[in-house]
């Protein structure tokens, strides 16, 4: 179900108004700083972000990784609202799921010295840990299951069909708040993917 990220209200400020906007905000190294970009609230804009990560513009797949890439760091989640934020003006934007998705991920050491570092369609890597949690929904008619990855600012990423698969080979069972699970380790924590006894 898409998670609509306002009133749903049609803003006039374009893709490419909004594109310039962010090139400018953008300049020097690292992300930009939405956390601290509070601009007044213009509306909705027509732009989705399907579940698989393909952005879309006026129903329109965007096919230009740069900018996609581009709009992915000014995106913001308030109150369980999506956003792309410049310093003069904040839209809603619509996205299905998650907003990006994990593509691939590598592994360094092993056991529970074990890094697991994830890499996004949009560019973006975590190392799973304390800062940037696994979790797992299932669902609940059909018990699959739906992994993410926290990728940064509370903004998460679905982990695609086959890096889970790859991470379900990582697993092993273990003690975890009072119950055996199956699950794999990162940074330090424990990740439980699901309880033991539902694999017997």
């Amino acid at each position: 179900m898409a998670k609509f990220m306002s009133e749903q209200n049609s803003v006039t400020p374009s893709a490419d108004a909004l594109a310039q906007a962010a090139t400018a905000a953008s300049k020097g190294k690292g992300l930009p700083p939405v956390h601290k970009w509070n601009p007044p609230f213009c509306g909705d804009l027509d732009m989705r972000i399907a579940r698989d990560g393909t952005w879309f513009y006026q129903g329109t797949p965007i096919g230009r990784p740069a900018l996609v890439r581009l709009f992915s760091t000014i995106l913001k989640l308030e109150d369980g609202k999506y956003f792309l934020v410049t310093p003069v003006e904040k839209v809603g934007i619509t996205v299905d799921d998650a907003p990006f998705v994990a593509v691939d991920f590598r592994v360094v050491g092993d056991g529970q010295a074990q890094r697991l570092i994830f890499v996004t369609n949009v560019g973006d890597e975590a190392e799973a840990g304390a800062s940037h949690p696994l979790r797992v929904e299932r669902d609940p008619e059909t018990g699959e299951p739906a992994p993410y990855v926290m990728i940064r600012a509370e903004l998460e990423a679905l982990i695609d069909r086959k890096s889970f698969y790859r991470l379900v080979e990582l697993c092993d069972h273990q003690e975890h708040d009072g119950a055996r699970w199956f699950g794999l380790w990162s940074g330090g924590v424990f990740f439980p993917i699901i309880p033991s006894e539902e694999l017997v």
